[in-house]
């Protein structure tokens, strides 16, 4: 399963660049002794990368009962991150001191979902 973009991906991620805000969802699926591992990555990106590039943490949780999924959509976590721009998403992913720690989030999945969303119009 696919945990971490390629260069293709971030590629198209910013050819749809609407001009503005996005919201990243995260939906992450841990691998064993993930949670703890990516509770480190998440205290030093928030430290650091994320305050950097004006991001922020809009919403963070435990995946709890779901509702609507099929066996194994439900996930551990979810998290929506907001940037003030898709390019300062992609300025973080590229910075030094946040490729010191990526691993430690790439480690801690056993799957991902991380999807930019756009404002409804």
């Amino acid at each position: 399963m696919a945990v971490d973009p390629t260069g293709h991906d971030l590629k198209r991620y910013l050819q749809e660049d609407t001009d503005g805000p996005v919201v990243m969802l995260n939906l992450l699926r841990f691998a064993d002794g993930g949670r703890e591992q990516y509770a480190k990555y998440a205290q030093a990106v928030g430290d650091t990368c994320l305050p950097k590039y004006g991001a922020r943490v809009l919403c963070s949780g435990e995946g709890s009962t779901p509702l609507v999924a099929e066996d194994g959509q439900a996930r551990d976590a979810v998290l929506l991150v907001q940037y003030p721009s898709r390019k300062a998403f992609t300025d973080m992913v590229a910075d030094p001191e946040y490729q010191q720690v990526t691993s430690m989030r790439t480690e801690a999945r056993q799957e991902a979902v991380l999807q930019a969303t756009v404002p409804w119009t």
